[in-house]
């Protein structure tokens, strides 16, 4: 029900332009085509947006494809992910993230995230395309939607994967628990029968061996059959490298994954297929996948 009320909320919010309250350019802008920045508007409390400087370069013909986004350890702001999810919309993407907009790198203390924002993400960014005062209009691409989060930000990924309106899912340090008893308060709890619910293609990004999320999501890996399923690994832990400049070495997967499978890119698709995938020529990482993958 709260949900319905929310949706219904953002179709009067339509009648007036999303207030900017503030902004930050982030890197520069990103290394992508299309400088980026990151954004928080007032008509969608408790997110974050990310999205190229100059929308004026996209429409219907040329639309932003969409990526929602949860945060680790259940925060509620994306503040240690913020230089990772900017480069992303530097490339061609808008980002919704759940949490606050990070001022800096201090951390965020605060109530913790939910699974439902992710939800309210997508409902936002859908009604932005049909809002006629929204600087969205007629530029995203509502057909094409990733579901994405890193640790906990997984777990509530993995939560909505059944949303029929999601077009890919991205897993980063992250995976159903084997044992539950490892899981902190807060943190969405599915059985890993929830796997079964998924209807798309799936890619886990995972720290390796010494990453604290290594077992569980290669477990959820190996158990998803029946959707095209990949597995890649680059040892540096739980941690990733989302605070480096322009997110570090994770972004390379990640783009490459969300311009394969939200804009079709076959160049970008080089990076996972074939015998000799170009993530398996990158120093550092590793690559799995399962028999669905083309």
């Amino acid at each position: 029900m709260k949900h319905l009320f929310f949706a219904i909320a953002l179709l009067f919010a339509c009648t007036a332009n999303a207030q900017e309250l503030q902004s930050r350019i982030v890197d520069g802008g990103g290394l992508g085509q299309y400088k980026s920045i990151m954004k928080e508007v007032a008509d969608l409390k408790a997110h974050t947006i990310f999205c190229p400087q100059d929308l004026s370069q996209f429409s219907k013909d040329n639309p932003l494809p969409i990526l929602v986004w949860g945060n680790g350890a259940c925060t509620n702001s994306p503040w240690e992910h913020y230089r990772f999810l900017s480069e992303i919309a530097s490339h061609g993407f808008l980002v919704v993230a759940t949490g606050y907009f990070p001022k800096d790198d201090t951390p965020y203390h605060g109530d913790i995230s939910t699974a439902e924002q992710q939800i309210e993400s997508i409902d936002w960014a859908i009604a932005q395309n049909t809002c006629e005062k929204s600087p969205f209009y007629g530029k995203l691409d509502t057909k094409h939607i990733a579901a994405s989060g890193m640790s906990c930000g997984g777990l509530q990924t993995l939560f909505n994967c059944a949303d029929p309106r999601i077009s890919c899912l991205m897993i980063c340090n992250s995976g159903l628990f084997i044992d539950a008893k490892a899981a902190i308060p807060g943190m969405p709890m599915p059985q890993k029968t929830k796997l079964e619910e998924i209807h798309c293609p799936i890619i886990y990004i995972l720290g390796g061996p010494t990453d604290i999320a290594y077992q569980n999501g290669m477990d959820d890996f190996h158990r998803i059959q029946h959707v095209p399923s990949i597995a890649v690994n680059y040892p540096v832990g739980h941690g990733g490298t989302y605070r480096e400049s322009f997110g570090g070495e994770f972004r390379v997967p990640a783009i490459a994954w969300l311009s394969w499978q939200l804009k079709g890119d076959k160049k970008a698709a080089k990076m996972f297929v074939g015998k000799k995938s170009i993530i398996s020529q990158r120093e550092g990482w590793s690559i799995e996948k399962n028999s669905l993958v083309k």
